[in-house]
């Protein structure tokens, strides 16, 4: 599925019980579809909790939010929880101002937000040199490959 221009998500490290994506651009209405498509790839693979690096998203509405609340909603029926990590000042006040921020638990770095779970929970962090850019169409991992993304590149860091 192409991702609009404005959200580009990244895996950065994984293991059986939790996945670390960051996110970057803007979670509102136009990107909504695709977040959850992207996440729900994810979240397929039986991951019981998400970090969300948040500090390269610049925007979130109450359709992100949305978002963010339903990977909550479905993490949380996992006995799993939703973490976001460096969520910058401006979506921290939406957060703040509509009482989501109580529900959906915020650390400053993904290093704190890993530390709030089991250790034999928890990928590796910093994750490996390297990582896969989710942009461009998404293919389906086939019997728990990783997902793979048509046009993307690598970076390293």
């Amino acid at each position: 599925m192409p991702l609009p221009d404005g959200l580009e998500m990244t895996a950065l490290a994984s293991c059986d019980a939790c996945v670390v994506l960051q996110i970057s651009g803007e979670l509102d209405h136009f990107t909504e579809q695709p977040f959850r498509a992207s996440v729900g790839t994810f979240l397929d693979r039986g991951h019981r909790h998400a970090v969300l690096d948040c500090s390269g998203l610049t925007f979130c509405d109450s359709r992100g939010l949305n978002c963010l609340l339903s990977v909550e909603w479905l993490l949380e029926r996992r006995r799993g929880r939703l973490l976001l990590a460096g969520v910058r000042p401006n979506v921290a006040r939406v957060l703040h101002l509509t009482g989501t921020g109580t529900l959906l638990r915020a650390y400053p770095t993904v290093r704190r937000a890993l530390a709030a779970l089991p250790p034999e929970q928890r990928p590796a962090w910093p994750p490996p040199a390297a990582r896969h850019h989710l942009v461009g169409r998404m293919e389906a991992p086939v019997s728990g490959a990783p997902a793979t993304c048509r046009g993307a590149g690598v970076e390293a860091g």
